[in-house]
């Protein structure tokens, strides 16, 4: 229920959000209320691109709050809510000054075509459920690299910037002091803040340095970083946003990577290389500076929610045991832990050896199965003990659309869709 509770007020700050504009202007505005209707959909759209671009800032106090997730989910939302009300907006009014309509046009197509392209590119909303559409994004990822559509996304603050002057040159809103300053307000606020995050706080974040750089089989790295300062608030299940310093061998965007283990002073990132950016970064040389934005999950947490005498099962596939080791370290030597990991092939199982290990030290707490190719419903069904079913916490960890389907899978065999706790691996 608090969790609940917790969601449904997150929730409730796109409610909360544009009602002092609307209100200041509802106010202040002479006009009759149905000429101020369009104004109240147009404000309400301008206030939600604002707090989707709050959102976009990852506020780590909020990220603990509801987790990562959620955020990128309102964050969505509000794009294609601004977009539909922006629409309604534009069609409702009569004519006005004529730079103003252009403004209006052109930031209302532009915002639509950066939805277009944020849902096929960064959103697994459709693509991941829809296979034909998956297919058509991996067949063009190798030409449209990630870097462009971070840009094309940053073309909503283009967006802002034209509403903002929209607003202006509108006699019919402009001539309302109050409200034109409370306008103002809201739009430098939500700038100063994203100049902030974005240019200047990352100075003060965690940094380190590069002192190991492995292959693990022929697909995946293990990156060793040295921090200058421990990262006291990280937890098992953690992840960082992280940004690679030196010019010509990795992008300088930020990228989220899990981290394997729970030492808080060295930190060790298992990254499976499958795009443009994980593929540089086999060159990436000791001594090679690190910056961290983080950091962010809530498994640790959630896990020691779950009552300790409850299984912890962790399902990872591929690279995505990475973060489920940190969980399975801290856990195995006090609860039943059981780890499902499922690879492409044998030579994948790159952390066997240490496993076996520490089936051994768990004193028959810890059960690890690893498989080659994905488990299905009758392999789930066949290693996952009923008691785990029953009271068990789950944690999938993957690709999208394995992760999806996992889930699927858990709640045919009975467990509880509140007892599943997923990490998708995607930007």
């Amino acid at each position: 229920m608090t969790t609940f509770i917790r969601r449904l007020g997150f929730w409730a700050a796109a409610v909360v959000f544009p009602l002092p504009l609307v209100i200041v202007y509802d106010v202040s505005a002479r006009e009759p209320d149905m000429l101020k209707f369009p104004i109240v959909l147009g404000l309400t759209a301008y206030s939600w691109w604002l707090l989707a671009v709050l959102l976009s800032l990852r506020p780590p106090w909020l990220e603990r709050v509801v987790g990562l997730p959620a955020i990128y989910g309102l964050h969505g939302m509000l794009g294609v809510l601004a977009v539909v009300l922006a629409h309604f907006h534009r069609t409702s009014l009569y004519a006005g000054e004529a730079l103003a309509i252009l403004l209006g046009d052109w930031s209302f197509w532009i915002a639509l075509g950066v939805l277009c392209w944020s849902v096929f590119f960064m959103s697994g909303w459709l693509v991941d459920r829809v296979a034909l559409l998956l297919r058509a994004k991996r067949l063009v990822e190798p030409v449209v690299r990630h870097q462009v559509s971070v840009w094309v996304h940053r073309l909503n603050l283009v967006v802002i910037a034209m509403i903002w002057l929209h607003a202006h040159l509108l006699v019919r809103v402009n001539q309302y002091f109050w409200f034109m300053t409370l306008l103002d307000a809201y739009t430098l606020v939500v700038l100063a803040l994203y100049v902030w995050k974005k240019w200047i706080a990352p100075d003060g974040y965690l940094s380190g340095n590069v002192v190991a750089n492995a292959a693990l089989g022929d697909t995946s790295r293990e990156i060793t970083v040295r921090l200058d300062r421990p990262a006291t608030s990280l937890r098992p299940g953690d992840f960082f946003f992280t940004r690679f310093e030196t010019r010509g061998v990795a992008h300088r965007d930020w990228h989220p990577f899990s981290v394997t283990g729970t030492d808080q002073s060295t930190l060790t990132f298992t990254i499976r290389q499958n795009g443009d950016h994980t593929n540089r970064l086999a060159s990436l040389p000791d001594g090679a500076r690190v910056r961290f934005e983080g950091p962010f999950g809530r498994f640790g947490r959630t896990a020691e929610r779950h009552d300790a005498a409850h299984p912890l099962v962790l399902i990872g596939m591929g690279a995505g045991v990475a973060p489920l080791m940190s969980l399975l370290e801290a856990h195995h030597t006090t609860r039943p832990v059981h780890l499902l990991w499922s690879v492409r092939r044998e030579a994948d199982a790159y952390f066997r050896d240490d496993l076996e290990q520490r089936v051994a030290a768990s004193n028959g707490r810890l059960a690890v199965t690893i498989r080659v190719g994905r488990f299905r419903r009758e392999d789930l069904a066949a290693t996952i003990p009923r008691r785990a079913v029953q009271s068990g916490a789950f944690f999938v960890v993957g690709p999208n659309a394995a992760v999806l389907a996992n889930q699927r899978m858990l709640r045919r065999l009975g467990v509880s869709s509140r007892r599943i706790h997923q990490e998708r691996l995607t930007m």
